[in-house]
Parts: C-alpha cells; sequence; structure tokens
C-alpha cells in the first residue's frame, strides 16, 4: 500500500433528468475505479480481502473490486437536483438521510391524470379545469400544509406483498391489499408561479393507458376518490372530499371524467362524478344518428383552452410524494392534475448550489476536473464529522 490518504464521505450529485438513480451511482463507480483520488481506498480494500478466510474468498469470488457507493434517498428518472452519495464509510451514514426533510419545487398541470401522476405515465382519465384560477389552487393548498395524512401514488415502486404497485398494474391486476395512507408533515407549501392558459410550454402526455391497465386504474381511483384528499394525522377533514364542478350548459350535474374503462353510473353520495362513455362506447348506427339529429352547435365544437399549471415549492418530511401532492391538488380542485417537472433543491444540509454540489457533466470532463471537487466535498465532510464527534 503506498500510505497516501484515503477519502470517504458524503457529498451531492446533482442527477439530471431521464437517469435514475442507480444509473448515478453505476457512472460514480465507472469514474471513481480507474481515478488516482480513489486508487488509495481500492488498495487498501484489495489489502484486507486478501487476509479474508477461504470461505470469504469464496463468497467474494464473483465480486469485481469496485469503489463502495450508495445514495441517500431514489430520486425519479423525471427528477433533476441533489442525490446524496457516500463512498466507502461514508455508505453507513446515508441511512440517516432517509429519514430528513427535503425541499422540492414541481410545476403541476390540470385536467388529466396518469398512471404515475406524473408526465412520464399513459392518461387514465380527463376532467373539466376550465374553472381553475389561481385563487382556487392557493385555497386548496391549505389543506395539505402542517401533518397530514397521505396516499401513495397507485402505481408506485412501493411493494405490496414482495410486488412492486407498479407490477400489479402492468399485468392488469389490483393490488391484494388496500394502500393505506401514511402520516407526512408539509412545513412549507408555496405558489411561485401561475401559468395561465396558453403561456406555457408544459402538457398532457400523449400515450393512452391500454385497456387493462386504465380498467385496474379507474378501480383504484374510484376508491381513491371516496377518501378524503388530505387530513390532519388525527382527524380526517370531511369537507376536503372530492366534488366535481359542474359542466357548462349542464344544469348542475356533476361534471364526468372522460375515460372508455367505467361506463356511466349514478353520483355517489361524496359528491364524486361517475365516469360517462367516450364516443367509441356508442354504436356506430347510433353515432350516426346523432350526428343527423343533433349537429354540433358552433360552441359545441369549439375547442377547449389549454390547461392551466402551478409551479409550487415545498419542504416536506420524509416519505412524501410530490406526485401524490399533484394528484390530490387536482382532487381537491374538482379536477386532475399530473406533476410535469420535480427539482430536489435541499436534503439535509445539500443545496442545489454549483460550490456545493458535484455536478454530473463534470464526470465526462475527466478528473482533473471532477477529482478537486470531490476531493474537497469529502475533506469537508470528514472536517464536519470531528466537529460533531469532538462536541459528544
Amino acid at each position: 500500500m503506498s500510505g497516501e490518504k484515503i477519502y470517504e464521505g458524503v457529498f451531492a450529485v446533482h442527477k439530471p433528468q431521464g437517469v435514475t438513480s442507480a444509473d448515478v451511482i453505476r457512472k460514480l463507480q465507472e469514474h471513481f475505479n480507474p481515478s488516482d483520488l480513489f486508487k488509495p481506498w481500492l488498495e487498501t480494500e484489495r489489502a484486507k480481502r486478501n487476509q479474508e478466510n477461504n470461505f470469504q474468498r469464496r463468497r467474494r469470488r464473483s465480486q469485481r473490486l469496485d469503489v463502495k457507493i450508495g445514495h441517500g434517498g431514489t430520486l425519479d428518472p423525471l427528477a433533476t437536483g441533489v442525490l446524496v452519495a457516500g463512498v466507502g464509510k461514508g455508505t453507513k451514514f446515508l441511512n440517516s438521510f432517509l429519514g430528513c426533510t427535503k425541499s422540492y419545487e414541481t410545476v403541476v398541470i390540470f385536467g388529466a391524470e396518469t398512471d404515475t401522476y406524473d408526465v412520464s405515465g399513459k392518461i387514465v382519465r380527463r376532467a373539466p379545469y376550465e374553472h381553475i384560477t389561481r385563487e382556487a389552487v392557493e385555497k386548496a393548498l391549505e389543506q395539505f400544509r402542517g401533518k397530514i395524512m397521505q396516499r401513495p401514488p397507485i402505481f408506485s415502486a412501493l411493494r405490496v406483498q414482495g410486488k412492486k404497485l407498479y407490477e400489479y398494474a402492468r399485468e392488469g391486476k389490483e393490488p391484494p391489499i388496500e394502500i393505506q395512507s401514511r402520516p407526512v408533515e408539509v412545513t412549507d407549501l408555496r405558489v411561485v408561479e401561475w401559468y395561465e392558459p396558453g403561456t406555457h410550454e408544459y402538457k398532457w402526455p400523449e400515450k393512452e393507458a391500454p385497456a387493462d391497465e386504465k380498467a385496474v386504474a379507474e378501480k383504484l381511483l374510484a376508491k381513491d376518490d371516496s377518501l378524503p384528499v388530505a387530513t390532519a394525522a388525527a382527524d380526517a377533514d370531511a369537507s376536503s372530499k372530492r366534488k366535481s364542478p359542474p359542466v357548462e350548459g349542464s344544469k348542475g350535474d356533476e361534471a364526468t371524467s372522460d375515460t372508455s374503462a367505467v361506463k356511466k353510473q349514478k353520483v355517489s353520495t361524496e359528491g364524486d362524478a361517475a365516469p360517462a362513455p367516450e364516443k367509441s362506447d356508442v354504436p356506430e348506427a347510433e353515432e350516426e344518428k346523432t350526428a343527423e339529429t343533433k349537429p354540433e352547435s358552433p360552441e359545441e365544437s369549439k375547442p377547449l383552452p389549454p390547461p392551466p399549471a402551478v409551479k409550487i415549492t415545498m419542504t416536506v418530511s420524509s416519505g412524501f410524494y410530490v406526485r401524490s401532492l399533484a394528484h390530490d391538488l387536482g382532487k381537491a380542485l374538482g379536477s386532475c392534475g399530473l406533476m410535469c417537472s420535480l427539482i430536489r433543491s435541499r436534503q439535509a444540509d445539500f443545496t442545489l448550489e454549483p460550490d456545493r454540489i458535484l455536478e454530473y457533466r463534470d464526470l465526462e470532463a475527466g478528473e482533473e476536473v471532477w477529482g478537486p471537487k470531490v476531493k474537497g466535498f469529502l475533506e469537508e465532510w470528514e472536517q464536519k464529522r470531528a466537529a460533531e464527534e469532538g462536541k459528544n
């Protein structure tokens, strides 16, 4: 061994959109393994392995020696921002970041729901949105502040009986047990920017969910609609239950969502609107008859305006799903909502500032660029840990 300093600890990476958290770790290993900065760590680890007994050596026989790296909390591929990473002994501290507070900035667009609650999914439902204003959004956000109960996304990576929820959906099956709400806390929740219809480039996804997935989604969403949008952790507020807005010209009838998976039903006691059949559910002959006897008026044929959107910032506890907030906000407004973008701006003490985070693109620039930055971050972590241990 060379006796050179071994660098270990925790630092933050700026995760870009379109890559998974696991992809980031693999990319770090790809550049750390052959580097000069982590050569002493690898030499020390190799020496430790050489001193292991035969059983331990056989167990590790198929394991390649890589710089040990992990992350402290997954970010969706759609999301960007702070991803906490640990190297060497720093991985032992990653669990503490799972329970810390985090800050996010998200954009929610109204009028549609997807199976994933975000723009990366497939549309399973639509609803009117012309009535939504900034004032209405500001008012609706009040029920999401403080300690509330939040239901995780119906198609998420949460495991139920050893299987991820989205895997059930892809198979056209309902989960074997009901998804339970969980207590979370929102200490800050504010509108940053309001986007009037036609003033932004955020759009619904183009893909529709297949019939079997849409059928499962409708069953689960129907159960979700019967629950309060957000409740105090100790006591549910019945006034927060979803009510759909009246459709223009409907004389007070509850609005309906657009889906072919569920046929027209009576309005429930909670005021939830039952979905009406799409045009595809009407026999062809009936369609022709309708077209002959009831020609469309100029107003009816007028295309709908683009949906509004809103940018929101928040600070939340561990276990909070921003996608669920987008979904529940649309529900609270008597419409639908989905998440278009997500930025994690802070996790614990790590913030999205140029001098406080490793840019993902720096890795491709070479060790001469990322090396000094990572070295500085790990030295700072070491000093911080030493100071904390000195206090104790």
